[in-house]
């Protein structure tokens, strides 16, 4: 009869590694529970599948470098008055992603574009599928060092394989010829291949101002929006709404914001 731990070893040579690290724990739950062997068989595989399930996830959200962890629980829907809870629930059942389809997230800065699309991909990560989160910024310079850095050649990748690309701040600074040729390219070879989701305070009639080159503003724009749902989030800031005055009265609103600003 084999020990236990020749039992671990061969688990381990059969790569169900997970099992093997608590192939004790489990015999002795099934003795206890007087399992047959077809339960005790059963458990064995729905712990090693759900173990490779977890550890899967946590490599995608590793890998996805979200800015932080925020779900489409903690988006309040009831802020938005050009969002619905049904339209939500819509965006979460991912079949867009499925189709291919891009979503551009529209409006002023904190109105919770960001949330929406941290939380659109880490549901994403949930269901299986691979995600990159970058800020405009950085993915302009990951592409500009993709040829200098391995760091760069990895994240690259990774965002090529990546069922969903979630770039945010989209078009929040000007690009030299250069770097547009570079985007053009990144979206040309996601194109019909990976989703996309976007975020912007600017809509894409401004997109070409940004990018200089009208043929190559026309050429991302047609891959874009060839299969895109555009959603405009334009209610007040969230942080403006609810931060707090350090004069201890009621929280500063939006316009009154503005009015001192003019």
């Amino acid at each position: 009869m084999n020990s236990t731990s020749q039992l671990e070893q061969q688990l381990r040579t059969l790569r169900l590694a997970e099992t093997a690290s608590r192939l004790p724990e489990l015999i002795t739950e099934a003795e206890r529970r007087d399992a047959s062997y077809h339960e005790f068989l059963a458990s064995l595989l729905n712990h090693e599948q759900k173990r490779r399930e977890e550890k899967q996830i946590e490599r995608y959200m590793k890998w996805a470098t979200f800015p932080y962890h925020k779900t489409l629980e903690e988006f309040d829907v009831s802020e938005q008055t050009t969002l619905s809870q049904r339209q939500v629930n819509q965006l979460q059942e991912l079949t867009w992603l499925d189709q291919l389809y891009n979503l551009i997230l529209l409006g002023p800065p904190g109105v919770g574009k960001t949330h929406l699309s941290v939380a659109l991909g880490i549901e994403a990560i949930h269901q299986g599928y691979q995600v990159s989160f970058l800020p405009m910024g950085e993915l302009v310079h990951v592409l500009k060092t993709t040829e200098m850095t391995r760091k760069s050649q990895v994240r690259k990748r990774r965002i090529l394989k990546s069922d969903l690309v979630i770039i945010d701040d989209l078009m929040y600074m000007a690009m030299n010829q250069h770097e547009a040729n570079l985007f053009f390219q990144l979206i040309n070879e996601l194109y019909d291949q990976s989703a996309l989701i976007f975020t912007s305070n600017k809509g894409p009639n401004d997109w070409g101002e940004l990018l200089g080159d009208p043929g190559i503003t026309t050429a991302i724009l047609d891959r874009i929006l060839h299969h895109a749902e555009v959603i405009h989030l334009n209610e007040d800031s969230y942080r403006m709404k609810y931060r707090q005055s350090i004069f201890g009265g009621e929280p500063v609103t939006p316009n009154q914001a503005k009015s001192v600003q003019n």
